[in-house]
């Protein structure tokens, strides 16, 4: 099955004790670790949700996924937005993406925990509404959705960013709702 991930740092992979914005290895990156997966990592260290969607619907179309997973959100939390402003920004961003017919995954990111870059409850309240608010959009559009909220996702020294043990925790979680996914659909 072959997968177009757009997101922030966390699906580029980025390895938070580097200074220079290094990834960490294949072997430990999430977006590396998907059984039966060709994965086009589209991850970007500190993007937010766009406000418009053509460049990433004509990697669609070049590509060819079976399926959109978008995970995105974190960074705009950073930048002062609610989690409903976040939403509906989203929205926005995924609409012309569910127009090119390719099934969309919406991934709620991992909750933010404290460390040195979260220190504000205000931001973890926000992190926490996330979710709901995307379950609600995903719900509407007939988009497929996980809250990887839920999937007690390691952290490392800033509270934001995978370390290696929730790298294979967030493969390990998503690697079922694929599988999911692909046995309803009848993708091998």
């Amino acid at each position: 099955m072959k997968i177009l991930c757009i997101g922030d740092s966390n699906t580029y992979g980025y390895d938070p004790r580097s200074y220079i914005g290094s990834r960490y290895p294949e072997e430990v990156r999430w977006t590396d670790r998907l059984s039966g997966c060709e994965v086009v990592n589209c991850g970007v260290n500190g993007m937010t949700v766009p406000r418009e969607s053509g460049r990433y619907a004509g990697l669609i179309s070049i590509n060819e996924p079976d399926l959109v997973i978008v995970m995105l959100g974190t960074n705009d939390l950073f930048r002062g937005l609610s989690a409903e402003q976040i939403a509906e920004r989203m929205e926005r961003f995924i609409d012309p993406l569910i127009g090119t017919g390719r099934p969309v995954m919406l991934i709620s990111p991992p909750l933010l925990q404290y460390g040195e870059w979260v220190m504000d409850d205000d931001l973890l309240e926000e992190s926490q509404e996330l979710g709901n608010e995307y379950r609600e959009l995903a719900d509407r559009k007939g988009c497929l959705f996980a809250d990887s909220g839920e999937w007690d996702i390691e952290m490392t020294f800033d509270g934001v960013h995978f370390s290696p043990e929730g790298h294979a925790a967030f493969a390990e979680k998503l690697q079922k709702a694929l599988d999911d996914f692909r046995s309803r659909e009848g993708i091998m």
